[in-house]
């Protein structure tokens, strides 16, 4: 059967709502449109019960309580709930939060405004497959440390964090720990209670679910965690997200949450063998490149390549009809090179000629194989025109 063209291969930008989802979404257009907030009348009545069931949908997955979870708009805004929302309540025992090199924009521009408030942000440099090394970040917590926030897997590389470790050394030092797990939720299995996590951030476009919408967990026993903030009026979401619920976002997060529990175990393996095809083929069909990030713990689903002697955006305009992208999305639009792959000490020639490929469920072996022969084409002609 001929590939349908174009090809999409970048699930890390986003990814296509699951069919099953929106038919769970469907009726909370139209039907059920009720605001959950109203518990006086029966409309009201339904969209709470939605929103109720997706909490406990979503707490499965991570398996934590229903009424840690807090819905945002997705997980840019709760990465700012939970690093302002920290340094803000916590602002008494102390203004010291720590963070690494490689976040996400919305983690390391959120730390540069607590900065420019008077905080004081401690950034742990990566090794040069992208993990932070335990001792410095032991060495880097302080009495006056309020928030420790390691990303569980890196966007553009993959990078799997010792997420369980990190969380441990936290609590032993009595220090909050947040975690944006934006690309692992339904990625890698993440237990929030044996992982030492207090907050995390996710995202429902990520995992097939729809953009606008995704929540912020927030452990709440023994105790309640305190945050400012970041939206006022109402304060619904027990005080921490004002603002009335996007019901049908809600419902399309917990049934992809559902989804993904059932299909992870064997969705994951099939990625990753997706991927181990595609290096496989690009290593000898190509040749002189370099794949990027933790070979050992990585997203089964991510490739980031640098290819020698070739500028990405040669490569980009070369390849219209396949869709990857030369790293973040958020960050795209900028001619300079990743400062990901420049915190991982790669040389700015070979940063500056690298894709990431990230696959996703209607990836099929054929148009693996079809990206491997056209990118073999391409390069092979960008090349030959440069010598």
């Amino acid at each position: 059967m001929p590939v349908q063209l174009p090809i999409y291969m970048d699930h890390n930008a986003t990814t296509p709502l699951d069919p099953r989802v929106f038919e769970a979404m469907r009726p909370y257009f139209t039907e059920i449109f009720g605001n959950a907030a109203s518990r006086g009348h029966s409309f009201g009545w339904a969209a709470e019960a939605a929103v109720d069931k997706a909490r406990q949908q979503v707490a499965a997955l991570l398996n934590a309580r229903p009424d840690a979870i807090v819905w945002t708009s997705g997980s840019t805004e709760s990465n700012n709930l939970a690093i302002k929302g920290v340094a803000g309540a916590h602002a008494g025992k102390g203004r010291h939060l720590i963070t690494q090199v490689t976040e996400h924009k919305a983690i390391l521009d959120c730390c540069k405004q607590l900065e420019q408030l008077g905080h004081e942000i401690t950034w742990l440099n990566v090794d040069r497959l992208g993990r932070i090394d335990l001792n410095e970040l032991r060495d880097a917590i302080r009495r006056e440390t309020v928030l420790v926030s390691i990303m569980w897997a890196n966007n553009e590389i993959g990078t799997i964090q010792d997420v369980r470790a990190i969380g441990q050394l936290c609590h032993e030092r009595g220090v909050l720990f947040h975690t944006d797990a934006t690309q692992a939720v339904s990625k890698v299995p993440i237990d929030v209670v044996a992982d030492h996590v207090d907050l995390l951030s996710m995202s429902g476009h990520k995992m097939y679910g729809p953009k606008g919408c995704g929540c912020l967990y927030v452990r709440n026993k023994p105790e309640r965690i305190e945050l400012t903030p970041v939206l006022h009026g109402g304060g619904h979401e027990r005080g921490y997200r004002s603002g009335t619920i996007n019901v049908p976002g809600v419902v399309g997060v917990g049934a992809a949450c559902e989804i993904a529990m059932h299909e992870m175990d064997v969705e994951v393996p099939r990625l990753r063998r997706l991927r181990d095809r595609l290096e496989r083929g690009i290593l000898q069909r190509v040749g002189d490149v370099k794949v990027n990030g933790d070979p050992s713990s990585r997203l089964a689903h991510v490739s980031n390549i640098s290819f020698n002697d070739v500028g990405h955006d040669d490569l980009l305009f070369s390849m219209t009809d396949i869709a990857v992208s030369t790293g973040s999305a958020c960050t795209s639009a900028s001619l300079e090179t990743s400062y990901v792959l420049r915190a991982l000490g790669v040389p700015n020639e070979l940063a500056g000629s690298s894709l990431r490929l990230s696959l996703g469920k209607r990836n099929t072996e054929d148009e693996v194989d079809f990206v491997v022969n056209r990118m073999a084409d391409v390069i092979g002609k960008l090349r030959s025109a440069k010598r």
